[in-house]
């Protein structure tokens, strides 16, 4: 019996120092504010909005046309001749087209770069979050996202990761 108690507590003690020993070796990052920050950081959103100012403005142009067009013929319709009105209204509606088709394709090359960028900073993260790991001697690091608990045991590297991609 007494061999038996023995056992259970060294077991315990042990338990005991795996888990003390694992706590240590786990980490939490917050990408989510990481990602604002790295952002914020490298110009990217500043980056994007320059790239496609060009065609936004042709878009916001098209769009002013657009509507001048269709609040005269509103306006003037009922009074203009029938060929005339006739006109405008195929005006309207081909320009209607090509504004939608443009704004489409726009939207599509935005959402597309964004994305690109979006890659390259999650992978510069990752990176980061690799090197801090490994310098530390973490052998795994969580979104603090995806915890719903850690102990204060848990080191949060956040600031550390923040350090390294800059």
């Amino acid at each position: 019996m007494k061999k038996w108690l023995f056992a259970a507590g060294l077991g315990l003690a042990m338990a005991a120092s795996a888990s003390v020993q694992a706590a240590e070796s786990i980490a939490v990052v917050n990408m989510g504010n990481l990602f604002q920050q790295v952002a914020k950081n490298t110009g990217v959103t500043k980056t994007l909005e320059n790239e496609f100012k060009g065609r936004a403005s042709e878009l916001q142009g098209m769009e002013n046309s657009l509507q001048s067009k269709m609040q005269r013929l509103q306006r003037d319709g009922s009074t203009m001749k029938a060929s005339d009105r006739s006109k405008l209204e195929k005006d309207v509606m081909a320009q209607r087209q090509a504004f939608s088709t443009k704004a489409q394709a726009f939207e599509q090359d935005r959402q597309r770069r964004s994305a690109e960028e979006r890659g390259k900073l999650v992978t510069r993260i990752q990176g980061a979050v690799k090197k801090v790991a490994d310098d530390k001697g973490y052998d795994v690091v969580l979104d603090t996202s995806t915890v719903a608990y850690a102990g204060s045991d848990v080191k949060d590297i956040t600031a550390d990761v923040l350090k390294q991609v800059k």
